[in-house]
């Protein structure tokens, strides 16, 4: 049995299988079982707070439940959860393909070894692929085209003239982050949703779990993502307000340093930073026909591959509901495709 990915999913996949008595081998590309959480931005924080924001069976540490914690917090709580898990953690094991065999699957790694497992649970997220939209003549452009992925703080930029694309929080976050020491605009095809942290003085998580909305199994109505809602205080709302930065329609071309908005006007731009999310990062199920659909998307239902007896997904944005790819919800959808590939072995 093995588990692809040491992150929130890999880990929450891993507690659910040990519980129903399956030992898996889990592979973690990186060097430390923390997913992508060490390589985002410096000054991410949580949009939920830590009561919300446990794996199972480990509550999030701190003292004040009602904090929303940093980057670093997360990588230390996702590092401490794996060591107190009684799991085989590989990692520097990188999955490069997965084969079909008459017993379940074959994988080759990176490192030239090979592995066979009877059932594979993919959990390896969507950070390596990294989602760069064609954007009107953006590949002629003579300045620095980053994504957020490439992000870390704003102090290479002070001074320059910058494009944020995009409309999620990431995109909102780093804008206004980067416009204290820049000169930065927010440009997107879509206006900046923007959703209440606290709603009539409880906080917007309490509110989703009283609801149930965030456990809603809604992933099935959901063929594209819907907008992201920027989660916000009031100091977003305000930034925008401020011009800090300020908000604009997408530019309609480039020409090699200059971006040309709606309506002709020309601006020099330094950078353009793609704030415009990920996709599921799954090559190593190239082979498995019908794994994967023309775009590279999984084809699942509820986390089971149709296609393939003993494989499933964990971590999928919209797997099953609102919360499937977040701290606070995955290890729900982990339980689920744990029952259902603990009675899969069973059948042996």
């Amino acid at each position: 049995m093995a588990v692809i990915g040491g992150g929130q999913s890999g880990l929450a996949a891993a507690h659910t299988l040990l519980r129903h008595g399956v030992r898996p081998v889990v592979l973690e590309a990186s060097e430390q079982a923390a997913g992508s959480w060490p390589r985002y931005y410096d000054s991410l924080t949580l949009f939920s707070p830590a009561r919300y924001s446990s794996l199972p069976g480990m509550p999030f540490p701190g003292g004040d439940p009602d904090r929303y914690p940093h980057r670093d917090e997360v990588v230390a709580y996702l590092t401490a959860y794996a060591a107190h898990l009684d799991a085989d953690i590989r990692t520097r094991h990188r999955l490069t393909r997965a084969r079909r065999t008459n017993g379940g699957f074959e994988l080759d790694l990176e490192n030239g070894s090979r592995l066979t497992a009877r059932a594979v649970v993919t959990a390896s997220g969507t950070f390596g692929r990294p989602y760069r939209p064609a954007l009107p003549g953006l590949t002629g452009f003579t300045g620095s085209v980053l994504h957020a992925a490439d992000y870390r703080n704003p102090s290479p930029f002070a001074g320059q003239r910058i494009v944020v694309v995009g409309a999620g929080n990431s995109a909102v976050q780093i804008a206004a982050e980067l416009a204290r020491t820049a000169r930065v605009t927010l440009a997107g095809r879509k206006p900046v949703r923007f959703a209440r942290q606290r709603l009539l003085g409880r906080e917007l998580h309490f509110w989703l779990a009283r609801t149930g909305l965030d456990t809603a199994p809604l992933g099935r109505l959901v063929r594209t993502p819907p907008t992201q809602l920027v989660i916000d205080d009031g100091r977003y709302r305000a930034a925008l307000a401020q011009g800090a930065p300020d908000r604009r329609e997408l530019f309609t071309g480039v020409d090699g340093a200059e971006v040309i908005w709606p309506g002709g006007a020309r601006e020099e731009v330094d950078t353009i930073l793609l704030a415009t999310g990920y996709r599921p990062d799954l090559p190593y199920l190239a082979d498995l026909d019908g794994a994967l659909d023309g775009s590279g998307r999984p084809r699942q239902r509820d986390g089971v591959s149709p296609a393939h007896p003993g494989l499933v997904f964990v971590g999928l944005e919209w797997q099953r509901s609102l919360s499937s790819n977040s701290l606070r919800g995955v290890g729900r959808d982990a339980a689920r495709v744990a029952r259902h590939l603990a009675a899969h072995l069973a059948r042996g």
